[in-house]
């Protein structure tokens, strides 16, 4: 049969749409299970808590639910590698941080590619960083904490939630800034470090500091902390 050219061409321009048309109907169709949203980091700090309100959320929105899973170590490059790991369908999802896509590219050999494997949805939170120390630290301000760190090289320690993590680059760049020297020890997330902070505010022997950044809630405030009047240098 010999079909007209306008007919044929109707046909190929047709059959060329088919695949995008399919592929559309199924993402209008997504989900249609349960999705699994992993936290890179041990359960029990700040990136835990906004994973499972961000997941309830998504719940109401989506009609599915979230399953939160805490994969932590390595700065949360483990939990990350699982995903990549993971087929492309949508249905494991990552908490990604500053940590997980920026840092470790450049402090581990990784398994995998944060630019070539993973695709950025929303940026949805931000953080403070915050400087507190013991009521012991004979220091009233930053300027008094710096100079009792230039006076005790050594003595004082900080901890982080992992080697690369935002609590521990900065914490470099404040030695730097400030010529100070003090120990870091690493947590396996912010939930183990919380721990050790709430055991100290619970004893009384923690006070709340100064800001490396202002907050931009009222929950920093209310916690006593000050925004350090200059920056440092």
């Amino acid at each position: 049969m010999k079909l007209p050219r306008r007919q044929f061409l109707h046909l190929v321009v047709g059959a060329a749409a088919l695949p995008a048309v399919s592929r559309i109907a199924r993402a209008q169709a997504y989900p249609t299970r349960a999705i699994t949203m992993v936290v890179p980091f041990a359960p029990g700090g700040g990136a835990s808590a906004i994973a499972r309100i961000l997941a309830e959320r998504m719940r109401v929105t989506l009609g599915q639910p979230l399953i939160i899973e805490n994969v932590g170590g390595a700065n949360g490059s483990i939990g990350v590698g699982r995903v990549a790991r993971s087929r492309g369908d949508g249905y494991t999802l990552v908490l990604g941080l500053w940590n997980t896509h920026v840092a470790n590219s450049a402090l581990y050999a990784l398994s995998y590619d944060v630019t070539k494997d993973f695709e950025p949805v929303s940026l949805f939170a931000s953080n403070p960083l915050l400087i507190v120390a013991k009521n012991a630290v004979p220091a009233d301000d930053l300027k008094g904490l710096i100079a009792w760190l230039k006076a005790n090289p050594g003595k004082a320690s900080q901890g982080h939630p992992g080697v690369g993590s935002p609590g521990h680059i900065g914490g470099v760049l404040f030695q730097n800034m400030t010529n100070t020297s003090f120990q870091f020890v690493p947590y396996r997330g912010s939930g183990p470090a919380m721990q050790e902070e709430r055991k100290l505010l619970h004893t009384r022997r923690l006070r709340p500091g100064f800001l490396l950044r202002a907050p931009r809630d009222e929950t920093s405030r209310r916690a006593g902390c000050r925004r350090s009047a200059r920056p440092v240098r």
